[in-house]
Parts: structure tokens; sequence; C-alpha cells
């Protein structure tokens, strides 16, 4: 039978072939019966083989092996030629899944009959063997499974052009998969394993990008999921046998690990491409929930491999999470036109595994595939958790790329959870996924030493970032450390973030919004609405309450400039505090209430800031920290407005060098007074809200730089007058002053004052008894203007504004952005990455425009040249007080380290005014 496969094999091809019309039709027909005949003998035989009693006799594993390998190769060439023997296709292959289903029986009733370590077998005959016939069989089983998997491989690969050949493609590839699990270090020496894998790969991207191409072009309605998993079945298939056997050899699919990462990265690319098409919304999850976590684990299955050496791993990190991008790639745009999504998409596929690194096509995928791997960071090995905590740095550098930015405040993408009773896809907001999948892995790592120290480092340094949007992940991630820390942690934290305030405002101490000072104070602030009472009350008494210097004051102002949490405080600190607080300003008002004089002489501590006090209490109230009944004073509210009428009549008559401090005084007294509402109804007040129009509807302000920042205080001071009674009336001068005010603030045409002007007006026609609204809007308001233009005006265009702002703002809260939205954020993406990498390599520099409260004025002396010996003795108390601080948080009794943290704090204001009195320390 098995001359016949041969001559049936060689004839085989010049009867397909043969262009003779004349050809017996009989003839063919009796070949093909011969071919059908032929294997169905043959396919008897080799059943029967596999289920006989193992022959080890020479002659017969010879006569075997012959016989396997011819029909083998006789079963593959009739189903290469399948298409040319139409007639009886089906039959044939039929019969040949018959054949390759007991070949593969064959080979593995073989090798369990077949002890691989015993006896020291040495595969390779070595002359003067002791056990000859243990190695030849050993030899003939080799030969034969090896024969085996190459022809299913040839076959697999051939089967994977689709047609009828499904049978063919499921049977070749499993007998592929579980042969090679049968002799794993034996196979290995005589099969290009890493090829095998490389071609199950390779089919998977190649299914990907037709079924996604079709999924794109031809699905004009809502595609269901079902359809979707459907489409994405042979990709399925093929990642799940490359799964199968890379775990069994890691070694030798790590020679592919950039085809394996590619095929990852395009997947997820995809998924964040069909999440942003609402017809196409089913293949983004169909992507996550069917094709996702297999292609994560072909990739888990290198990184996580105990057979693998550490450096490898760190080498793929390396590689795959690359700092440098290249900046003239193709990225997937949301508001185009169909032939240009289809080039955007296209690019996803010709981006080459060695250009990966560099480009841009695939960072969102890079984001996703990052997210997996601290999401699974509990499964993996210790080497990999730190070399994810090595690369937390490159995670941010992606994520406020321009390309990125966008989707990660826009886009919201689906995600596979397996918890909860309905497990599944849920869709969430891909900063939500971000920040869980940080979270998870700081829990992760903070079992292990060495990665929990570079976690540290990162959030430390990273405090500091230009970008505004990683400080606000990596303060996010503070705060989650800080609520469930023990408080030992929770101590020591907040002692190093205040020792870096100090140092700070010892160094630079200004209180702009974007001073070093001013971002350092916000982090602690947010982290401290995260702790218990107690800490909250000890950073107080050791940190605040201390104002016996005058740094200590400035570090007090700026922890309540950025929302220090009185409330956290236990009820006798906070009544203490806010006392403190409201007390001051009274203190200062009472002095400056008839007329404000500002010490501004060069050797004033208040010349930076006058009005500490004031601005302490705008602070408080802006956090809503103090109540309206604290600050009501019978005696003494009445001076609150004499007050203001002294800023402001200081503001018109100061010289331009003081006018900066005036202005800023002036927008903090008008937040102060639009919480007192109690003061609404005086006389005196009517008299403020004239003075207040004399100032800004004089028409002169526009150019007044200084007074336009004052113009954020004054809508919230004029949305807090919906509460006022207001007469109106052609000869009211006072409603007169108010809708005239309103024209002030609803003619700005900047974005940001536009929202408040809207938003201040919106809330005071919700409120307000006048019903002659009308007059309060200009015929040239900035929402009336033509958006295209920005000429034409309209006043119905406004109302419409108004009406889409209050609607929105009763509206439930959709997470999901329009086009134009998500434009928008790609602008703005780029704007912020090109101030970030200006922030990185400029230095700020202190102009007139900055509060900035030196030691220099302070204590009123210039600096001189101290002795050297002074300057050593100095730096070795900073050394000294360093190390005190770090032995500090190591402390374990809370009570002694209380004690001495405040001690300390004394030392470093001592040691901050005498650096102030030298250049040279």
């Amino acid at each position: 039978m098995c001359q016949a496969s041969v001559w049936c094999q060689k004839h085989l091809p010049a009867t397909v072939g043969s262009s003779d019309e004349l050809q017996d039709e009989n003839h063919s027909g009796l070949f093909f019966q011969l071919i059908l005949d032929s294997l169905s003998f043959s396919s008897t035989s080799i059943s029967a083989l596999a289920r006989s009693p193992i022959r080890r006799e020479k002659e017969v594993m010879l006569i075997t092996e012959n016989f396997v390998v011819e029909l083998l190769s006789f079963t593959k060439t009739v189903i290469l030629e399948i298409e040319k023997i139409r007639s009886i296709a089906s039959e044939v292959l039929k019969v040949a899944q018959v054949v390759l289903d007991a070949a593969i029986k064959l080979c593995r009733a073989y090798s369990q009959a077949t002890k691989w370590d015993s006896h020291g077998i040495n595969i390779n005959r070595n002359e003067g063997s002791k056990d000859d016939k243990m190695v030849d069989y050993c030899n003939h089983v080799i030969s034969i499974t090896v024969c085996t998997i190459e022809n299913l491989y040839e076959l697999g690969t051939f089967a994977a052009s689709g047609g009828s050949l499904a049978s063919v493609l499921n049977v070749s590839w499993k007998g592929v998969v579980s042969l090679l699990q049968l002799g794993k270090g034996v196979l290995a020496e005589k099969i290009v394993v890493s090829d095998i894998i490389l071609t199950l790969v390779s089919l998977a991207i190649e299914s990907l990008k037709s079924a996604s191409q079709a999924l794109s072009t031809t699905f004009q309605e809502t595609l269901a999921i079902s359809e979707a998993k459907r489409t994405f079945l042979p990709i399925k298939f093929y990642l799940i046998n490359a799964v199968r056997i890379s775990s069994e050899f890691p070694c030798e699919a790590i020679n592919i690990h950039k085809e394996i990462t590619r095929c990852a990265l395009l997947i997820s690319s995809l998924g964040i491409y069909f999440s942003k098409d609402t017809h196409l919304r089913a293949a983004s999850e169909a992507l996550a929930e069917f094709l996702e976590p297999t292609s994560f684990l072909l990739l888990h299955t290198l990184l996580n491999s105990a057979e693998i050496k550490p450096e490898s791993k760190f080498l793929i990190m390396d590689w795959l999470f690359e700092d440098e991008i290249e900046s003239d790639s193709i990225m997937l745009q949301n508001n185009v036109t169909t032939a240009a999504k289809l080039t955007a998409f296209e690019s996803l596929f010709t981006v080459d595994s060695d250009a990966i690194p560099r480009t841009k096509a695939l960072l969102l995928g890079r984001v996703i595939v990052f997210l997996y791997l601290l999401k699974t960071s509990t499964v993996l090995r210790e080497e990999m958790v730190l070399g994810i905590s090595r690369k937390l740095e490159c995670l941010l550098n992606i994520l406020i790329h321009e390309d990125i930015y966008s989707s990660i405040l826009g886009l919201q993408i689906p995600v596979l959870c397996g918890f909860g009773t309905n497990p599944g896809v849920v869709w969430q907001p891909m900063l939500s996924s971000v920040l869980h999948a940080l979270k998870t892995f700081i829990i992760v790592a903070s079992s292990s030493d060495p990665a929990w120290m570079e976690v540290e480092t990162f959030l430390y340094e990273n405090l500091f970032h230009p970008h505004f949007l990683c400080v606000e992940i990596v303060t996010e991630l503070w705060g989650f450390i800080i609520r469930h820390a023990e408080t030992d942690m929770v101590n020591c934290i907040l002692n190093i973030l205040f020792l870096f305030l100090k140092t700070i405002a010892s160094s630079e101490p200004a209180l702009t919004p974007n001073s070093a000072l001013r971002k350092m104070s916000r982090p602690i602030c947010v982290l401290l609405t995260y702790a218990p009472p107690a800490i909250v009350d000890h950073v107080y008494n050791s940190a605040l309450s201390d104002d016996a210097s005058f740094l200590s004051y400035v570090i007090y102002l700026a922890l309540l400039m950025e929302g220090f949490p009185l409330d956290s405080l236990s009820d006798n600190i906070k009544s203490l505090a806010t006392q403190k607080i409201v007390t001051a300003f009274y203190g200062f008002m009472e002095t400056n209430s008839c007329e404000l004089g500002l010490n501004i002489s060069p050797g004033s501590c208040s010349s930076s800031l006058p009005g500490l006090p004031v601005y302490a209490l705008s602070s408080a109230l802006r956090c809503s920290h103090i109540e309206n009944s604290d600050l009501i004073d019978d005696k003494k509210t009445l001076k609150v407005l004499k007050f203001m009428l002294s800023v402001i009549h200081g503001y018109t008559s100061a010289t331009e060098t003081v006018k900066d401090h005036y202005a800023r005084l002036l927008g903090m007294t008008l937040d102060i007074i639009s919480n007192m509402k109690d003061l609404f109804g005086l006389d005196e007040f009517e008299k403020v809200i004239l003075e207040l129009h004399n100032l800004f509807a004089s028409g002169s302000t526009d150019a007044d730089a200084f007074l336009y920042q004052c113009k954020p205080s004054l809508a919230s001071f004029m949305a807090s007058l919906s509460h006022m009674e207001i007469a109106e009336g052609e000869g009211s001068a006072l409603f007169s002053a108010v809708w005239e005010l309103y024209h002030v603030i609803l003619r700005e045409r900047h974005w940001a004052f536009i929202h408040l002007a809207i938003a201040s007006f919106g809330y005071f026609a919700a409120r307000t008894s006048c019903t002659q609204l009308w007059r309060f809007v200009p015929h040239d308001a900035a929402l009336s203007y033509n958006t295209n233009t920005g000429k034409e005006t309209n006043e119905d265009r406004f109302m419409s504004e108004l009406k889409g702002f209050l609607e929105k703002e009763v509206a439930l809260n959709e997470f999901t952005l329009s086009k134009e939205q998500l434009s928008l954020l790609d602008k703005e993406g780029t704007a912020l990455k090109k101030l970030s990498k200006l922030l990185n390599t400029i230095p700020q520099v202190s102009g007139s425009e900055t509060m900035e409260i030196s030691a220099e004025s302070c204590v009123n002396k210039k600096k001189r040249k101290l002795p050297v010996g002074i300057c050593e003795g100095m730096e070795l108390l900073q050394s000294g007080l360093k190390v005190m601080r770090n032995a500090l948080c190591q402390a374990d009794s809370v009570e002694l380290s209380d004690e001495i943290s405040t001690q300390i704090s004394c030392l470093e204001d001592v040691i901050s005014r005498l650096m102030g009195l030298s250049d040279d320390v």
C-alpha cells in the first residue's frame, strides 16, 4: 500500500496539471478513485498501527517509519492540490482528517511508551552504547514525531487560507501543539520551535487585519457583539495555540518577542480605534473580552517565565517602553473622512516591529499593555515587579504625549471585569483605568523593598512634574497610600513632604499660584484630607500653629491658600484655628478700615505681600472651611465695608509699584464679602457696589492689567447679589450699577472668563427678584458673537448659550465627549506638551508679578560675608538635621516623634534665618 501511495503522489501533479482537452475522463475518475482508496486503506492501517502493541525490532521500526513518512507526504500532497480534485474533495478531506488523527495518536502512544529521562539515554547514537535498542527506539519515535509535526505545520499554514479546510486547520495545529508537548527537551533540538510560534503570530496578525478592515468598511449599522466575536474567532484560535507552545518553550519564544509584542499592541490599539466609533463599539468589546486576554497571556509567558533570565525580561521592557517617540507617524484621528480613517487604520499594520519603541501609531496600545502589566503584577515574579516600577516614568511621558492626552481625558474604553454578579466587559473612563491599575501595582510593590523604593522615588519626584495631569495622578496615588497605610508610614511621608515644603519656603517663599511653594502645598493639603483627624491635628500643631517666625506664617498661608482641610481637625483645634483666622482678619481690618496704609518700605517684611490675614480668611472661605456664622460680629461687620472702601480708594490713588498689591487685596476682600450676606441690606454695601462700578465700569479697566486679575472674584461677588433686594427703575443708581457691572464681565472674551461670567449670571438670573434681566446682557456680550467669524453679534445666540448652560447644570453627568470636544482636547494636549518642555528647559524667574517674601526684607539687613567657620558650622547643622529627620521617620514611639519633630522645626527656622545673612550659605 505504501508503493501505491508513492505512485499516486508521483502522478498526481501531472494528472491535475494536464491541459489536454482530450484527456480520458474515465482515466481521471479511476485515478482519483485510486487516490481515495489508497488514502482510505492507509488510514485504516495507521489507525490499526496506533492501537497495536509496540514492536521494537529494528526491521519493523524501519518499515513503520517509512510507511508513516510516505503516508503523511502523500496526504499533504493531496490536500495541497485539493482545489484541482474538486470532484472528490469532500471525501478526500474526511479521510485525510482520519489519517492525521491516527498519526497524532500513533506518536502519542509511542511517546508514552518511551522513558526519555531514564537510564541516562543519549539520543545521538554513540558507539559502544550499553542500550543500543533503547537508543534506536527513541530515535525511531523522534523521527516519526518530527515528521508528523513538520507535515502538520505545513498543512496548518496552508489551511489558514480558508475555504473548506477548516477541519484540516483545526486538526493540524492542535496536533502540532499536542506533539510538541510530548518530548519537550528532545524535540526542541530537532525542530525550530520559534518559527512555528512566529507563523501562528503572523497568521493571527494577518487575520486581524482582514477582519478589522472588513468591520471598518462594510458595517454601516451597529455591529452585534456575537458577530464581532465570530469574526475574530480564527485569531483567537491562532493565539491560543501560540500561547500553548510558548508556555512550553519560553526560551524559543523569547527570540520572537518583538512580533509577539507587536501582536498584543495591535489588538489593544484596534480596541481603542473601534471604541471611537459608535457603530463599532461591539468590536471594541469583543477585542477586550475575546482577544486581548489571550494576547496578553502570550506576552505573559515571556515576562513571567522562570526559564528566562531577568536581564532578558528587562531588555524587553526597555525595548517596549522607550521614552523616545517619533513625531512624524500617522495617528488615528477622531473626525476624519473614511479614506483618511483607512489610511490611519492601515498605518497600524505597516509599523515594523523594530520601529515599535519610537513610533506613536501604537502609543495607545502601549498604554493598554502597560496597564495590563500593572493590573496583573499580583501574579508576576519579583524581578518583573521591579522592572515595571522602573518604567513608571515612561508611562507618564506617554500619557502627556499630545496625541494621547485627549484619549486619557476624553475616552471610555472597554475593560474586562471578572468580579461581581455579572462579570464581563464594562466601559470606563480611560483615566479611571490608569489610576486603578497604578493603585493595584502600588499594593503589590509595597511587599518588595527594591520595587517600593523605586515607586517612592517616582512619586516624590513627580510631585513637581511640569504637566498638571501627571501631578494629579501622582497626588491621587499619594492619597491612596495615605488612606490605606499604617499611621507610622503616614507620619513619615508627611514629615518628608513638610521638610520639602520648608526647604522650598526658605529658598523661594513666593505665594503666586504657580510658585514652587504653592505647588508643593497643594498635594500636602490633598493628602491631609485623607488622613485621620489625629494626624491632621499633629500637622497643624507642629507646622501651622507656630507663627513665631515669618517663614512659618508664609507656609501657614500657602497651605491655607491651597485648601488646608480645617474641617478634618478635631472640634477643639478647628474652633481655635477658625478663631485665629477670623481674629487676625478683624485685627488687620480695624487698623486699616479708615485709610489703608501699605508699608512697602524695603525693610518691611510685609512689603511683598501686605494683608496676609485677608488672604488667610479668603482662602479658608473659598474652601468652605469657615461658616458664615463664624464671621458675624455685630460690632465689627460694618467695618468690613469701610475696609473694602479703603481698598478701592487705595487702588485708585496708588502708584504703579504697589497697584498689584492693592488689586490682589481687592480680589480677596471681594471673596470675603461674597460670603457675608448679612451685609447686603446695609447702606454702606450700596456704596461699595457704586464704588466698584466706578472702578470697573470706567472704561479703562481693559488696559488695566492689575485690575484684570480681580474679575474672577468680581464674578463671584456679582452672583452673590442674587440674595439682595434691588429696586428696579430708571432712576435707581444701584440697579444701574449692578447691570453695568454684569456688562463688564459678560464682555470678557477669554474662554475662562466666559465660563465664570455665564456661571455667575446663570446663578444670579435663577435666584434674583429682578425682572428686567435683559438689561444685564450687553449687545456685545462675548457669547453673542458668531463663533466662526467672531464679528456678528446676536442676542438670541447668547440666550441659547445661557439656556444650554443651565440645562447642563441639571442634566445627568455623561462622560461621552463629542468629536469637537475631543478635537479641543487634542489642541490642549499639544499646548500643554510644549509648555511642559519649556518648563523643563527654562528656569522660572521671579519677576514683578510674583509675590515674593524674602528673608532679606524681614531681617532688614544686607547680606554680608561671614567667617568661613560659621558657614561650615551651618552646613554641618543642616546635615545633622537631615540625619535627625531620617531617624525620626523610623521612630517607633509616636509621642516621641511628635515632640522631637516640633523641636527640629524650630531649629530649621533658626538655621533658615542664619542662612539669610550670607550669600555663601
